[in-house]
């Protein structure tokens, strides 16, 4: 899980060395790289890469694809710490989601939890300047879209191959980047092309490490490490971006984490 953190970390970086070019042609760039590198591992292992429950695949990947650019346009306007918090809710919508959707009950004290967490959304919002509302409205539709997506990998765990998972994700996100990316394009010159291709190669390999992790132990365990990245993400944005943060969003941050956290735990207790 340490592995997964650092490289979704690079991958932050990447995103933000990049803010020259616009956000959808980068995702585009991380679909093209994932969607070689998932055909090739299907046809190593003889896998029929269109699965079986076709229209849950293409919501599967259209809420990624959706979650996914709000993401990294955040990525590319706020503070690296700010935009990493925002995505921390993921988990909190996919509790929620999972209530509704697959009828899983929720524990009174999950609620509670999810109070704090929106409370460090607050404490965000209301004292770092460089945050407006529309910033925090993204980052929790990028949020929601991840707690879909996550749900409907769920639903499918028992009827698809994990890699035909992965594989409908580049696949859905291709045609419906692919207009704006044309329209836009902007050339990557010299270094960029070194960020694009770790934006690619490094998602991949995070996605592959942190699969592993959650197979192999207890969610909220893994979890523990997966808040390393908040705190590598205030130091990279310090260090290489002039990036700086009050206590209070710093508190709110924590709020978020520590709320994730404790409903992840609560959850598996």
């Amino acid at each position: 899980m340490l592995l997964a953190v650092i490289f979704f970390s690079i991958t932050h970086v990447s995103v933000k060395k990049l803010a020259h070019i616009p956000f959808f042609e980068l995702v585009f760039f991380r679909a093209l790289i994932s969607i070689v590198i998932c055909i090739y591992v299907l046809q190593k292992n003889k896998i029929n890469p269109l699965g079986v429950r076709k229209g849950l695949l293409f919501l599967r990947g259209l809420f990624g694809t959706f979650a996914l650019c709000l993401y990294f346009y955040l990525l590319q306007v706020i503070p690296l710490a700010t935009s990493v918090s925002l995505q921390y809710l993921s988990p909190i919508f996919t509790v929620i989601i999972a209530s509704f959707l697959l009828k899983e009950k929720l524990k009174l004290s999950s609620w509670f939890y999810f109070l704090l967490a929106f409370l460090g959304v607050l404490l965000i919002k209301g004292f770092d300047t460089s945050i407006t509302l529309n910033h925090i409205l993204i980052g929790c539709a990028s949020a929601i879209g991840s707690g879909f997506a996550y749900n409907f990998v769920r639903m499918l765990r028992t009827t698809e191959h994990p890699m035909v998972v992965v594989f409908y994700f580049p696949f859905v996100t291709i045609p419906f980047v692919l207009p704006h990316t044309i329209k836009y394009w902007v050339t990557p010159i010299g270094w960029d092309w070194f960020w694009v291709l770790c934006i690619g190669l490094f998602t991949q390999a995070a996605q592959v490490y942190m699969t592993y992790a959650y197979q192999s132990e207890k969610a909220y365990k893994v979890s523990v490490i997966n808040y390393v990245g908040l705190l590598i993400a205030i130091a990279v944005g310090y260090l290489f971006f002039e990036e700086s943060l009050n206590a209070l969003s710093i508190t709110g941050m924590l709020l978020i984490v520590s709320s994730v956290f404790l409903v992840s735990k609560n959850k598996q207790s």
